[in-house]
């Protein structure tokens, strides 16, 4: 797990379309919810929220200092400008230290010492990775930085990685399916006949389709997301679509 994340906060007074000026002055605006109490408008330097951003996720928790209070929090959300690609707003959750909290883990493969890819890959076949993240449910401290499944297993056409092969840190659950498909050898044919069908972009119904026959026997982003605690939005580049103005 990463080291213990700190981030320095001020209370805000500006809030709407006029915290364009915080922008302007190398502030990002964002907001604490807190255990269902009034949610807390803050504001960071952006090199920090940046740096934060970047190392906690959505699943590291940090400590938040804001007004003379100190918060234990997760990253709930965070958007983006379309043009740069710079932050925008972010949206924290206050969470109890003592209590379990469900967050979103990357999923990493791990191959053996020396190598960079899958006895598939090495024999030219693909391997197509299907999950990229996976919820689980544990303390704010125990939470893990990444899940990590064994690449090696991963030799003929159908063999396959599932959550059940995730490695599992003591005090962690996930909340997925163990059999849900992680990664799955391919020949390379099938996905460019599946590819070809779609019309130069298989469509993830088609690839499941070529999964089925080779398959192994291995079975907030609104200004009203600021008022309403625990709104549900996703923790990624929202640089699609995003309303960029936030309270």
């Amino acid at each position: 797990m990463a080291d213990a994340l700190t981030l320095s906060l001020e209370k805000r007074e500006v809030t709407g379309k006029a915290v364009k000026r915080l922008r302007r002055e190398g502030l990002v605006p964002a907001v604490i919810h807190d255990h269902g109490k009034d949610s807390v408008v803050v504001a960071a330097k952006y090199l920090e929220v940046q740096k934060t951003y970047q190392q906690a996720g959505k699943h590291h928790p940090v400590t938040l200092e804001a007004g003379g209070k100190t918060y234990t929090a997760l990253i709930k959300d965070a958007d983006f400008d379309p043009r740069t690609n710079f932050i925008t707003h972010v949206v924290f959750n206050a969470v109890n230290a003592d209590q379990k909290v469900e967050a979103e883990i990357p999923v990493h493969v791990r191959y053996n010492e020396g190598n960079d890819a899958s006895p598939a890959e090495r024999a030219g076949l693909i391997v197509l990775h299907q999950l990229d993240v996976v919820e689980v449910s544990a303390i704010p401290k125990k939470l893990p930085d990444a899940l990590y499944f064994d690449g090696e297993k991963l030799v003929e056409v159908g063999d396959q990685a599932t959550v059940a092969d995730l490695k599992v840190p003591e005090g962690v659950e996930i909340k997925a399916d163990p059999n849900q498909a992680v990664a799955t050898v391919f020949e390379p044919s099938a996905l460019a006949a599946a590819n070809d069908a779609a019309g130069g972009d298989a469509a993830a119904e088609d690839q499941e389709n070529v999964a089925s026959e080779h398959e192994s026997s291995a079975v907030e982003g609104t200004q009203a997301g600021e008022i309403r605690p625990g709104g549900k939005a996703e923790f990624e580049d929202k640089s699609q679509g995003r309303n960029p103005e936030k309270k």
